[in-house]
């Protein structure tokens, strides 16, 4: 059920609060902001909680939480629940990635809750079906589902309600809630995929009319949607906590008595069932062995700030990577957004992308990664070295980090071989199954949404959830639509050798929360939506803050460049070496300068996803909330 491997020491919020000794926003690093430019979106102040997500109902989600005298725990997971119902591109049989400092231990915590590669997932099984990749959609590509276990074993361990408090609002959606006209469109666009399965043809399309293809079949805007089979697995869950408080147990054997009939009693039969009924390879054995890991996340200190990610198992370590090789540059004297900056930033995210693309894969699961090496600030300076100052390197290809940790790369022969381009699957989608029929550019940039939340006792926490997004397969009477996490697994070990399918092992995911500390404090809380593209946001919003001054909500809004240079996680997994993608606010100059660098420069009106953040102002004491002007994501703090 739960697998922990952390330490921990005492600390204090006051401490936190009174010896930080910088001031975010204006004077970090001793920087003056960039401009005082108007944003579209205030930024949200609170001196005793924030609350920061995905969609507007979320936030109020988390908000009731805080009004009951919960912590950011409690409120970070009404917010997951709250947005798994509302398939805010995650459903409740997703993945759950997390980032919390206990105020307690003075610690960084992570939760590994993504799911694992089921019974007879082999390269084997996929290549006899004439798959390059395993499906983006369907029951055969999902993993066991997760987030119902993080939710459970981040609230159990760390909150202080019940589950039936922090399900409550999660409940109440799912017996009815107005859906929002994005969402009810989406589900309208993919009607033909939906309709395959028998349960999420009559969730989703409750209008269908086979008599009349033209009728609508998704609800309209503003439509009460009902998950009435979700509300009574929800409900499910909440009676075994129930039963468990009336035999004498603890609310944390409580809550975990909950988690058990999800993963071992009938709500894991049904699962299963409705799964293989359909083709899916799930056994009872899969989410019964399946086990939440609290580990000890990984980290980097950037010019006195320490960032925090999760391991191996998703992208994170690839954005400190970038930061170690960023560390010794004046990013300031280039100028916000030179093209000498662009170019900086895009030679860096080469090269930390492809290591990623080689060398990142599920740490539980032999060999292990070489993740001593990928971090050493020695690497760093051996990749930063291979930066041509003024043109593009599109064969940017993956170091060798085993040197920098003392060992031998077991795997020299395929990184010779490794290639920045690999090899793609029919594209077509002509057999039906293994395309969604989503292009690359929206699989690139479309992803799950984000949570933020801190409080005045000094929890906060970053989360970013994904999976079982529309078209979702729903597993039987359930109500639980299951991941698509299945697609980012490589087939065939050149592309890498550690993220090869195998029964038991997660997929390397894109998700990658991220957390900040000066001296051992939290000063940040940030993550964001999307694909491949979340570190390179991140990465941006943090220099953004660090180097050029500007308040979180100038950070969240400010337009970034995107490189889909990296291997995408998703589909046929394309890499397009030197595409540059930018706004119109760039200006001509600067663009003419990079294409002159031998960038294909492509002007776009969206280069970024909806960050999410909160920023501790140590001065003050105080929260900063700050959202993207792009989306609904926004946050409530008091």
């Amino acid at each position: 059920m739960i697998h922990t491997d952390t330490s921990s020491k005492p600390a204090s919020f006051c401490r936190q609060v009174a010896t930080l000794g910088i001031c975010l926003g204006l004077v970090l690093c001793g920087v003056i902001p960039v401009s005082a430019q108007d944003t579209a979106k205030p930024v949200l102040h609170g001196r005793h909680w924030a609350a920061v997500t995905g969609k507007p109902l979320a936030a109020s989600a988390g908000a009731m939480m805080f009004a009951r005298g919960g912590n950011a725990v409690d409120a970070a997971c009404a917010m997951l629940g709250a947005t798994s119902t509302m398939w805010d591109t995650l459903g409740w049989g997703g993945e759950t990635q997390a980032l919390i400092y206990n105020p307690k231990t003075g610690k960084v915590l992570g939760i590994n809750a993504l799911g694992v590669a089921p019974t007879g997932a082999t390269p084997e099984f996929f290549q006899e079906k004439g798959m390059v990749y395993p499906p983006e959609y369907g029951p055969l590509a999902a993993v066991t589902p997760g987030t119902p276990g993080g939710l459970m074993v981040m609230l159990a361990e760390y909150g202080r309600l019940s589950l039936a408090e922090v399900l409550a609002p999660s409940m109440q959606m799912a017996e009815g809630y107005p859906i929002e006209g994005v969402q009810a469109d989406n589900i309208e666009r993919r009607r033909e995929i939906i309709a395959q399965w028998p349960d999420s043809k009559r969730v989703f399309l409750p209008h269908l009319d086979d008599s009349n293809p033209a009728q609508r079949a998704a609800p309209v805007d503003g439509e009460i949607f009902q998950q009435l089979d979700l509300l009574a697995t929800l409900q499910k869950l909440v009676d075994a906590e129930a039963d468990a408080l009336a035999s004498g147990k603890s609310r944390k054997e409580a809550i975990y008595a909950a988690y058990e009939r999800f993963y071992r009693g009938d709500i894991a039969k049904e699962i299963v069932r409705a799964t293989r009924e359909q083709g899916g390879l799930f056994t009872e054995e899969d989410l019964a062995s399946w086990e939440v890991h609290i580990e000890e996340p990984v980290s980097t200190n950037y010019k006195g700030i320490d960032v925090y990610k999760l391991t191996t198992w998703v992208q994170g370590p690839a954005m400190l990577q970038a930061l170690n090789i960023l560390e010794p540059l004046d990013l300031k004297g280039m100028g916000y957004n030179s093209a000498n900056y662009i170019h900086t930033l895009y030679q860096t995210m080469n090269l930390a992308f492809a290591d990623r693309d080689f060398y990142y894969g599920d740490p539980y699961f032999p060999p292990a990664e070489p993740i001593e090496g990928l971090l050493s600030k020695e690497y760093a300076a051996q990749r930063r070295a291979l930066i041509k100052p003024d043109v593009n390197d599109a064969m940017a290809r993956p170091g060798d980090p085993y040197p920098f940790q003392g060992d031998k790369n077991p795997f020299s022969k395929l990184l010779e071989e490794w290639s920045p381009i690999p090899p793609a699957a029919d594209a077509d989608g002509s057999d039906g199954f293994q395309q969604a029929g989503v292009d690359h550019d929206a699989a690139f940039i479309a992803g799950t949404t984000s949570i933020q939340a801190a409080d005045a006792d000094g929890w906060v926490v970053s989360i970013t959830p994904s999976g079982g997004w529309i078209p979702a397969f729903i597993a039987g009477n359930s109500g639980v639509g299951l991941s698509q996490r299945m697609q980012s697994f490589v087939l065939d070990e050149r592309i890498n050798p550690f993220n090869v399918v195998a029964p038991g092992k997660r997929p390397r995911a894109t998700l990658t929360p991220s957390l900040a500390l000066k001296d051992g404090d939290p000063i940040m809380a940030f993550s964001v939506q999307g694909g491949d593209t979340q570190d390179q946001n991140l990465l941006q919003f943090f220099l953004n803050v660090v180097e050029f001054g500007m308040n979180v909500q100038q950070a969240a809004e400010a337009h970034n460049v995107t490189s889909y240079q990296m291997q995408s996680s998703f589909g046929a997994h394309v890499s397009e070496p030197g595409r540059l993608d930018v706004t119109g606010q760039l200006p001509p100059y600067t663009r003419d300068r990079l294409k002159d660098m031998g960038y294909d420069v492509k002007v776009v009106k969206r280069t970024y996803s909806p960050i999410t953040a909160i920023l501790i102002d140590p001065k003050q004491g105080t929260f900063q909330g700050g959202a993207s002007d792009y989306g609904d994501d926004y946050g409530i703090a008091w």
